[in-house]
């Protein structure tokens, strides 16, 4: 990465006196380079993260941000209800799951 914005700092020292396109170079270089490694994987998390909300199902045993493992008893388009317990349930929105730790059966 130090090697890359050494070449872009002298293109551009070099096309100081230049054209506009020269000047461009390495701002569109910069920032083919922050999509590649930024932007990309950024979207391919997103979605894996609405897929596996959507794969949720009654019996997924599930951890959620707040580090609370329950077993998901009720599936909504917002809410999902977590048996944590013999006898208490707890109420949380499907974007407070973390992931699935087991599927169901």
């Amino acid at each position: 990465m130090q090697i890359l914005t050494q070449i872009l700092i002298s293109q551009a020292a070099q096309s100081a006196g230049g054209s506009l396109f020269g000047l461009m170079v390495p701002l569109l270089v910069i920032f083919g380079v922050f999509y590649i490694f930024i932007i990309i994987p950024q979207q391919r998390a997103d979605k894996r993260r609405r897929e596996m909300l959507a794969s949720l199902s009654k019996g997924d045993r599930v951890i959620t941000v707040g580090g609370i493992i329950g077993v998901v008893n009720k599936v909504d388009e917002k809410f999902v209800i977590l048996k944590v317990s013999q006898d208490t349930n707890i109420k949380f929105e499907k974007t407070a799951i973390k992931g699935i730790l087991e599927k169901a059966e």
